[in-house]
């Protein structure tokens, strides 16, 4: 297989991202922050080959384009005030609100399927990297990202290794 290559330019979302102060290389480190060896990615290097590649595939999508972009507005919406019975005191002080992580949840589901929710959990409660500089809206829907991204990267990894190991 090539090797998978991209420049912001070619992922509208990444520029997005990019725009909102979000890097690749954010992305990336968060994710590495909760890196655990596993097989077929015994190493943080293997583990960053599969990453990128991951990432191009979420950031390519339509879809994660769309939910991503909702997060982001509904964020701006709720800091405005203009998020019908969301007062701007409740949605800093989030007393009650769990949107914010079904929407996290919902991204990593797309992305993952159940293995990307298990996955979510791990980044909302540690929060690394880029996610503890976020909105709560915002650092869920970028959890949900890498989320699902990693828990991709695991399972593509396991499923070669297991390959390899029955030949």
């Amino acid at each position: 297989m090539a090797e998978k290559k991209a420049e912001s330019c070619d992922l509208p979302l990444l520029r997005y991202l990019e725009e909102k102060g979000i890097t690749l290389q954010n992305l990336i480190d968060a994710t590495l922050e909760l890196y655990v060896p596993h097989p077929g990615v015994e190493t943080k290097e293997k583990a960053l080959e599969l990453l990128k590649e991951e990432f191009f595939g979420a950031l390519s999508d339509v879809n994660v384009s769309c939910l991503e972009v909702a997060c982001f507005r509904a964020e701006e919406d709720a800091k405005s005030g203009l998020i019908p019975g969301l007062t701007k005191e409740r949605f800093m002080g989030r007393p009650g609100l769990v949107t914010d992580e079904l929407l996290g949840m919902t991204i990593a589901n797309y992305i993952a399927g159940a293995r990307g929710i298990f996955e979510f959990v791990r980044f909302d409660q540690a929060k690394p990297g880029i996610l503890k500089k976020l909105g709560p809206i915002t650092n869920d829907a970028i959890g949900g990202l890498v989320a699902g991204v990693s828990s991709n990267m695991y399972t593509r990894a396991t499923n070669e290794a297991s390959k390899q190991h029955k030949r």
